[in-house]
């Protein structure tokens, strides 16, 4: 039988694209099931080493122990909280219940003058917590916090990136649960201040990204000459972005700068991602403690895809970033037993924390894995649309 050679050439062409297009699986979302079934690992393999959610978080380098509801366990918390909305584990919820009573649904060491928003992250799990089953003392404590910075005339509180997560979303939460504006317009005097004002403005709107603080602002340089944006720190404030725009209402006369920051951050990250789907520490200079890291990109990835199922965010665009970026973290960072590796430790910049590698241990294992789950959440939400 003789064959055309020009029907030949067309079913050639067809089965390359076809290759082309079904080839590749990295830019491609797994099924539902399968991501939660690694975020479940990952929690899991956390849970079973921390039974006890009240036990000190020790620090032997610096001879020292923490209170568990410092903002590292509290992290932690908003990412068991975000699994519990697409899996409600029962464990979930009482392990929750056990740290929130634990610490008398209080701030770190109970003060609820303090100012520093590392202290009162907690609060973001409390009001989780009280939405599920509402008890006025649940929230006696975060509302008398509230009501301090509320009546208080000062706004200069957020003096490090890092605070906008810990802190916005606490005052956006409570104010759309008690209905009072006052709450959501202290959240945005306190950014706009951090946002524009301090050190001439920690945003950097030319280029999308944020200074970690004023330490970092021009002059200072990374060691190409570029500007010195951290990578999680850049990450705690889309993830600030995100969890107030989920909070805040349609009308919300700031709702449109918040969405335009958060569109501008995932642009500006799109061009600065590894090859390989993570991202570097350092933003903008690879050079300076290069390698992949797991809480800056998880908490990126939770932004974009917070994103494209809100519609902010071209899908056809940032479907496939997500894609890569989740499946690399899942094939680099996640061990067989749930341990998560690349994990930066605590810190400001760059060099902290060093080496990350997959075999290094942060000094605290708890703030990882919420970014991841936070992360995962997001991206099994955009997975079942």
């Amino acid at each position: 039988m003789r064959i055309d050679l020009r029907i030949l050439a067309v079913i050639v062409m067809m089965t390359a694209a076809g290759i082309c297009a079904w080839g590749k699986t990295d830019d491609r979302l797994p099924a539902g099931k399968d991501i939660l079934k690694t975020i479940v690992k990952v929690n899991d393999h956390y849970l079973n080493l921390h039974s006890n959610p009240l036990l000190p978080i020790p620090y032997p380098s610096r001879n020292k122990e923490y209170e568990a509801n410092i903002w590292t366990r509290a992290v932690y918390f908003e990412g068991l909280m975000a699994l519990h909305s697409i899996y409600p584990d029962n464990r979930y919820l009482d392990y929750a219940h056990d740290w929130a009573n634990g610490f008398g649904w209080g701030m770190r060491r109970d003060n609820t003058t303090t100012r520093n928003a590392d202290n009162y992250c907690c609060a973001q799990t409390y009001i989780d917590l009280y939405r599920l089953t509402p008890e006025p003392r649940m929230l006696t404590k975060t509302k008398a916090l509230a009501n301090m910075l509320v009546n208080t005339p000062r706004k200069s509180d957020w003096t490090w990136i890092d605070a906008i997560q810990m802190g916005m979303p606490v005052l956006a939460k409570l104010s759309r649960e008690t209905g009072r504006r006052e709450y959501a317009d202290k959240a945005w005097e306190m950014y706009q201040w951090t946002r524009d004002s301090l050190a001439g403005g920690l945003f950097n709107k030319a280029e999308g990204l944020w200074w970690r603080d004023k330490d970092f602002v021009p002059p200072y340089k990374e060691p190409n000459g570029c500007n010195c944006y951290w990578s999680r720190g850049n990450g705690w404030v889309v993830a600030a972005l995100v969890r107030v725009l989920d909070e805040i209402s349609e009308d919300d006369p700031r709702r449109e700068v918040y969405e335009q920051d958060l569109v501008a951050m995932c642009e500006a990250l799109a061009d600065c991602r590894r090859e390989d789907g993570f991202w570097n520490v350092s933003l903008h200079d690879q050079t300076n403690f290069g390698g992949k890291e797991l809480t800056g990109t998880a908490l990126f990835v939770y932004g974009m895809a917070w994103g494209v199922r809100n519609g902010l965010l071209d899908r056809g665009e940032y479907l496939p970033l997500i894609a890569e970026s989740w499946n690399a973290m899942v094939k680099d960072a996640v061990a067989a037993d749930g341990r998560l590796g690349f994990v930066q430790g605590t810190g400001k910049e760059p060099k902290d924390g060093q080496p990350v590698t997959f075999e290094s241990i942060p000094d605290f294992d708890d703030f990882g894995t919420g970014c991841f789950l936070l992360a995962g959440t997001e991206v099994y939400k955009l997975s079942e649309l």
